[in-house]
C-alpha cells in the first residue's frame, strides 16, 4: 500500500478545475507536499462550491474539469512523484435538482416499485407510500401554481417527472400531482414530517444505502475506474457515522481498491477511540487539532475568561442544544424511530419518542457501531433517567431494543442500527452548528472535533497524547485548518493570544458593547474574537460572517425566523468597526498588541503540526497567513502566483523575517514537508525533549529520530515577562544544523535565547544521524 507523508488540500471547483490542479502540480512538488488531495470531484449539483451534493456518482463532474482534468491531474502528479488522494460522498447524493440526478428522478417517477427505491432511504409507510418532498412555498394555494409542461410537473423553475399513465388532457397541475409517488408539501413540514433520511437536516441531501451491494458497486463504479487505471492513490471518506454499517463499507472498499490507504472523516469525542477493526488508517485529523491548540492557550485565563461570558457550563448547554435539535430540524427522524418500536414492546408512542429524543440528546459520543460502544448507549440510558425519571420506565424498556446484544448474542435490528445513524445527526447539529456559536469565551477552540470545555493541554499531556499517536495510529492524518473548519488555523492563533490577557480582553468587551451593542451578550464575545482573529477584513465578509454566525447560534436570531431588530443592531456593530473611531481603535489596537504573538503562535502550531506523528495536510494557501472564517469564506481565490515568487525567493537564501507579508510561514511550511518527503528516516520515532529553567513552560520540543522541533508556545507572556532568561534545552549529542535559519547548533545543554534568537521555532537536522 502506497502511504503519504504529506498532502496538500485543493478545493475543486469550476473555477478552479482540475485542469488548473495539474497546471499547480510543480509548485506543490517545490513546497515539499508528496500527494495532492483533491475534495469531491464526481458530478455534483451546478454551480456547487464543495461537490459534497454529488447528482452522479458514475461521472467525474464536467464543470471540475471531466474525466480529461483528472488525467491531466495524475498524469503531472505521476511526473512530479506525488501521490493522489480523493475526497469522496459514499452517504448521501444532492436532489435540489431532481432532474440532474437520474437516481432521483427515477425514485420520484416509479416509486416504490422502483429499482431506485432499494437505493435512497424511504420510510413508505410512513406516507401511504408517497414520498414527501418539501419544496412548496408558505400559502394554500402553492398547489393551484403546479403545471404540466412537455411532459413534467413544474413548479415555478423545479421539475419533477410524471409517473406514466397519470396525466390526461385536461387535468390541472394539482390533479395530476395527486396521482404521483412524490407529495410536494411546504418547506416547513420538513423537519417533522420527512420520510427520507438527509444529511443532518439539509433536505436536498437524501441519504443512501450503500450497504445493498448494487448500490454500492454502482455508486463506486467511477471509483474503482480510478484505481483500476492507477489514476487515484487513496481516497478520504466523508462522514461514516451515517451509514448503515461503516465497518462493512470500509471493508468493502479496501476490496475495490486493492487495499488503497482510505481516511475516515470521523470525530473522536475526548477519550474515544477510533474502532480497531475498520479497514482505515486513521482520521482526517480534527483531533490532532483540537489537541494542538490547547498547546497554545494560557490555562491561568480560564477562570476569568469563564467568569466573563454569561453561559451555562458547556456540556449542560449541549443537553439543551441537542434537544432542540431533536424537536426541531430532526424531529422526522425522531419520529421514525419511534415508529420501528415492536407493538408487542407495550409502550406509548408519544413517550417512546420523547424517551428517544432523549437518548439521542444524552449520547455522549456521535454514535457507537454495535456490538461495540455499547457502554456509550448505557450511559445515554442512565443520563437520561437522570434528567426524566419521567421516563424511567421507557427507557429501561428502550435499551435492550436499541441493543440487541445486550443480553449476549443478538442480530443487529433497523431500530438499533437507524439510532446509530441518528445518533450522530443530532450530535453534529445540536453541538458543532449550535453549541459552538453561543460557547463563547474562547471561541479558538469552538473547532470541529474539539470540546470548547477543555481549555489546555500542558506540554506533557500533549508529549503523552504524540506518542500515543506514533505507536497506535503513524498514518492517520494531521490538519490545522479544512473546508469544514469555523476559523481558520491563523485566526485562532491570534484568538487563543487573549486567554494570555484575559483580564484587558474582558474590559475591552465591556467597552465595545456601550459603544457598539450588539444586544445578546453571549453571542457578542464570539463574534469580536472572530472578527479580531480576521482583522483586517473587508466589511462583506465581517457582515456576512456575523450574519451566518448569529443565525447558526439560532438565540437572538433564526435562519427560518430571522430576528429584523436584533440582525439591524448587530450589523450597525459591524460597521461601527470600520466606521466610528472609538470602535475601530479598540480593535485596531487590540490586533496591534497581540499581532506579533499570534503571529508565534502561527509559525509554531504549524511547525508541530508538520512534523509531529501522523501525515501532516496543509489546507489550500496556508502556507501563508490564512486570516478565514467559517465556509463560504475559507474557500475564497488563493493567489498560487504570489507563493511560486516568494518559495523563488527563500530557495534564493532570503530569510524572512516573521511579519505581515506572511513569508516567514512559506519558510517553515516548505522547509519541513521537504524534510519529511526528502528524509523519512528522520521521523521514525517520538522523543520529549524537557526544558529547564524560568521560562520552561513556554518551549514545547521533541526529536522524531533525528529531526527535531522547538517551538515557542504562550509568546505574549513570555515577551512581558523577563524572557528566555537561564531557560536551556538537553539535545541529543550530535551536530544539527537548522532547516529555517541555517544556523549550526551542537547537541548538549543549549540556550532557547540562542535557538530562538532568529525565529520563534527552530526545526533541527542532526547532520552526524547513522
Amino acid at each position: 500500500m502506497l502511504t503519504p507523508k504529506s498532502t496538500y488540500r485543493l478545493q475543486i471547483r469550476s473555477e478552479f478545475d482540475l485542469h488548473r490542479a495539474a497546471a499547480l502540480v510543480p509548485y506543490l512538488h517545490d513546497l515539499g507536499v508528496d500527494w495532492v488531495y483533491l475534495s469531491p470531484i464526481l458530478t455534483a449539483e451546478k454551480g456547487s462550491g464543495h461537490g459534497y451534493d454529488v447528482t452522479d456518482p458514475t461521472t467525474v463532474d464536467p464543470d471540475r474539469g471531466g474525466p480529461d482534468g483528472l488525467a491531466a491531474l495524475s498524469e503531472a502528479a505521476r511526473a512530479a512523484g506525488l501521490g493522489v488522494l480523493v475526497d469522496i460522498v459514499p452517504n448521501h447524493m444532492g436532489i435540489e435538482t431532481p432532474a440532474d440526478n437520474a437516481w432521483w428522478w427515477q425514485l420520484l417517477k416509479e416509486g416504490r416499485g422502483s429499482r431506485m427505491a432499494e437505493a435512497f432511504d424511504v420510510d413508505w409507510d410512513a406516507n401511504d407510500g408517497r414520498l414527501r418532498v418539501p419544496v412548496l412555498g408558505d400559502g394554500d394555494t402553492e398547489l393551484e401554481q403546479l403545471a404540466v409542461v412537455d411532459g413534467e410537473l413544474r413548479y415555478y423553475d423545479n421539475r419533477f417527472p410524471i409517473a406514466d399513465g397519470t396525466a390526461h388532457p385536461g387535468d390541472t397541475g394539482a390533479q395530476v400531482h395527486a396521482r404521483q409517488h412524490y407529495e410536494l408539501v411546504n418547506w416547513r413540514r420538513a423537519d417533522a414530517e420527512l420520510n427520507y433520511r438527509r444529511f443532518f437536516g439539509v433536505n436536498t441531501l437524501a441519504g443512501l444505502r450503500v450497504e445493498v451491494p448494487w448500490v454500492f458497486q454502482e455508486s463506486h463504479s467511477e471509483v474503482k475506474r480510478w484505481f483500476d487505471e492507477g489514476l487515484v492513490d487513496g481516497l478520504r471518506i466523508d462522514h461514516p457515522d451515517g451509514l448503515a454499517d461503516p465497518k462493512g463499507y470500509l471493508e468493502d472498499l479496501r476490496t475495490l481498491t486493492g487495499g488503497a490507504y482510505v481516511l475516515v472523516e470521523k470525530i473522536l469525542e475526548p477519550g474515544e477511540k477510533l474502532p480497531t477493526d475498520w479497514a482505515t488508517e486513521g482520521t482526517t485529523g480534527y483531533d490532532a487539532l483540537a489537541d494542538i491548540d490547547r498547546l497554545f492557550t494560557d490555562p491561568a485565563g480560564e477562570h476569568e475568561l469563564t467568569q466573563s461570558v454569561p453561559v451555562a457550563p458547556f456540556h449542560e448547554m449541549i443537553h439543551g442544544t441537542k434537544r432542540g435539535i431533536t424537536d426541531g430540524i430532526l424531529r422526522s427522524e425522531v419520529l421514525r424511530l419511534a415508529r420501528l418500536v415492536p407493538s408487542d414492546a407495550g409502550l406509548d408512542a408519544d413517550a417512546a419518542a420523547d424517551a428517544i429524543a432523549e437518548l439521542l440528546t444524552c449520547f455522549p459520543v456521535y454514535r457507537s457501531y454495535l456490538p461495540g460502544g455499547a457502554e456509550y448507549l448505557a450511559d445515554a440510558v442512565r443520563d437520561a433517567q437522570v434528567r426524566r425519571p419521567d421516563l424511567a420506565d421507557t427507557l429501561t424498556a428502550l435499551h435492550p431494543l436499541l441493543n440487541p446484544f445486550l443480553e449476549g448474542e443478538g442480530q443487529l435490528t433497523e431500530l438499533a442500527q437507524r439510532f446509530q445513524q441518528t445518533s450522530g445527526m443530532v450530535m453534529a447539529k445540536g453541538v458543532e452548528d449550535t453549541a459552538f456559536y453561543r460557547y463563547s469565551r474562547l471561541v479558538s477552540l469552538n473547532e470541529v472535533g474539539a470540546d470548547p470545555s477543555i481549555f489546555s493541554i500542558d506540554p506533557l499531556e500533549l508529549h503523552r497524547r504524540l506518542l500515543e499517536r506514533q505507536a497506535g495510529s503513524p498514518l492517520a492524518m494531521t490538519t490545522l485548518s479544512t473546508h469544514d473548519t469555523k476559523r481558520s488555523e491563523d485566526t485562532r492563533s491570534r484568538i487563543s493570544v487573549l486567554s494570555e490577557l484575559a483580564g484587558e480582553w474582558t474590559g475591552l468587551l465591556d467597552q465595545l458593547e456601550d459603544l457598539a451593542p450588539i444586544k445578546d451578550r453571549t453571542f457578542a464575545p464570539l463574534l469580536w474574537q472572530s472578527l479580531i482573529g480576521a482583522w483586517p477584513l473587508s466589511r462583506e465578509r465581517a457582515h456576512a460572517y456575523a450574519e451566518k454566525a448569529s443565525r447558526e447560534a439560532d438565540a437572538s436570531t433564526h435562519w427560518t425566523a430571522p430576528d429584523e431588530g436584533f440582525e439591524r443592531g448587530m450589523h450597525a456593530a459591524v460597521d461601527a468597526a470600520f466606521d466610528d473611531d472609538a470602535v475601530a481603535s479598540l480593535i485596531s489596537g487590540l490586533v496591534a498588541r497581540i499581532r506579533q504573538a499570534g503571529w508565534s503562535n502561527s509559525i509554531g502550531l504549524k511547525l508541530l503540526q508538520l512534523t509531529m506523528p501522523g501525515v501532516p495536510d496543509v489546507y489550500q494557501g496556508t502556507e501563508f497567513w490564512d486570516t478565514s472564517l467559517v465556509d463560504p469564506d475559507n474557500r475564497r481565490e488563493v493567489d498560487y502566483d504570489a507563493r511560486r515568487q516568494v518559495l523563488t525567493d527563500i530557495d534564493f537564501g532570503a530569510l524572512p523575517p516573521v511579519g505581515e507579508d506572511a513569508h516567514a510561514k512559506l519558510l517553515v511550511v516548505s522547509r519541513a514537508l521537504r524534510l519529511r518527503r526528502d528524509r523519512p528516516e528522520l521521523f521514525t520515532g517520538y522523543t520529549a525533549i524537557t526544558p529547564s529553567g524560568a521560562a520552561a513552560d513556554h518551549v514545547f520540543a521533541f526529536d522524531r529520530g533525528g529531526a527535531i522541533t522547538l517551538i515557542t508556545r504562550l509568546p505574549y507572556g513570555l515577551a512581558q515577562g523577563e524572557g528566555w532568561g537561564d531557560t536551556t534545552l538537553e539535545l541529543p549529542a550530535g551536530r544539527y544544523t537548522c532547516a529555517l535559519t541555517g544556523a549550526s547548533v551542537s547537541g548538549g545543554t543549549v540556550r532557547a535565547a540562542d535557538l530562538f534568537s532568529t525565529f520563534p521555532a527552530a526545526l533541527l537536522i542532526q547532520e552526524d544521524a547513522a
